[in-house]
């Protein structure tokens, strides 16, 4: 069982490191590329985007063929995606190659996660995933320092030798014994828990931080550099972003098993929409950096509870592991695109107040929503214990 929550928690680890890693170089390939914001927004959600396309066939190979063979489909493509994206020289190349890495890496993080739950005592399902996910936000941290080491040793190298390296968890990963999948559920189990109200609840507080973040991991790396960052500083302040955030999941988790998510929503929508409307105005490198390393934390805040709703909704209803976490990366996904490549392109158009002062508009309306749930039975936001402490797949200042 060791093993295979060590194993688990090394395949969450470097997609996240391979996720985060593209922040502090975004600055040098818009510059490199001529991408502009638009582009750079581009880039950076053709990940997410790759996930949202690969969740539902995910969830379908892991119930049907089984997490073991997802698992290894999945970090096979990761792997030979990030060598193809260490050597691409073009845009139409790097997009390509990050989609296709996302894609996969959906199969790796649902199979990974299927796998460990499957051969887990229910009673010990909360340390198992709490211990995986305490990877994933190492991934997040470590993946701005790969992302520097790559501004100084070349993109090419460093993502070549990082790729190559990752294949011998494919060896490891095929030499682990996995049991053969039961009776597999139609797919029409998971088009209805998408449409029951409080999963969709749920599923918005999953999307809604990977938005915020999405329009953060653009528009900030690009104004640091031109405030005069390089892309190690650029680095270091995703780093103290990320580390930030990981220590404030854990007090959210546990504020969450005490009170319910409700209350950590509302004080996080309050904190966001405030941070929102300040990120634009500096003018001053330190200062911005300050605040991004402020807003990490805040936009972050939404996941932990989001996830524990939607795991706790996903597994009352008797999903497959396959399908629960097929939802997790159906959730996060689109919000992560759509903040990317949405966000760059209304800053390109309108300037980066405009992105920013919408997702304050949006945390405005969803706390009234909150607010309008207080009365209401169609969520009743109570926490599961099963997530408390741990982050989502693609945490925050990835």
């Amino acid at each position: 069982m060791r093993r295979l929550t060590l194993l688990a928690g090394a395949v969450v680890f470097f997609d996240t490191l391979f996720f985060a890693a593209l922040t502090p170089l975004l600055p040098h390939y818009a510059h490199e590329l001529g991408l502009g914001k638009t582009g750079a927004g581009v880039l950076s959600g053709a990940y997410p985007a790759g996930a949202f396309v690969g969740a539902v066939p995910s969830g379908i190979v892991a119930a049907r063929a089984g997490a073991k063979r997802t698992v290894l489909v999945g970090l096979t493509i990761v792997a030979v995606c990030t060598v193809a994206f260490g050597l691409g020289d073009r845009a139409w190349l790097l997009d390509t190659a990050r989609f296709l890495q996302g894609g996969a890496s959906a199969f790796s993080w649902t199979g990974a996660f299927s796998w460990l739950l499957a051969a887990t005592a229910v009673e010990r399902r909360g340390a198992a995933i709490g211990s995986a996910f305490a990877t994933a936000v190492a991934g997040a941290l470590f993946g701005p320092v790969l992302g520097a080491i790559a501004g100084v040793a070349g993109v090419g190298v460093t993502f070549t030798t990082v790729g190559v390296l990752s294949l011998g968890l494919v060896a490891w990963a095929s030499t682990m014994p996995a049991e053969r999948p039961a009776e597999p559920q139609p797919l029409a189990e998971l088009g209805a828990a998408l449409v029951d109200p409080p999963v969709a609840a749920a599923f918005w507080f999953v999307l809604f931080p990977a938005l915020l973040f999405g329009v953060l991991d653009v528009l900030a790396p690009l104004r640091l550099a031109a405030l005069g960052l390089g892309t190690v500083a650029i680095g270091a302040v995703f780093l103290c972003a990320a580390g930030l955030e990981s220590v404030m999941n854990v007090g959210v988790g546990r504020l969450s098993d005490r009170v319910g998510t409700r209350l950590p929503i509302a004080v996080a929508l309050c904190l966001s929409a405030v941070v929102a409307v300040l990120l634009p105005l500096p003018d001053r490198r330190l200062v911005l950096a300050a605040l991004v390393i402020l807003a990490a934390p805040v936009f972050g805040a939404f996941f932990t509870p989001g996830m524990t709703q939607l795991t706790h909704l996903a597994e009352a209803r008797g999903l497959d592991y396959g399908y629960a976490f097929a939802l997790v990366n159906l959730a996060w996904a689109p919000g992560q695109v759509l903040g990317a490549a949405g966000g760059g392109a209304l800053a390109h158009a309108a300037g980066d107040t405009a992105p920013y002062l919408a997702l304050a508009g949006l945390c405005a309306l969803t706390l009234a929503a909150v607010w309008h749930w207080r009365e209401s039975t169609a969520w009743t936001m109570r926490s599961a214990p099963a997530s408390s402490g741990s982050s989502p797949p693609t945490t925050g200042a990835a």
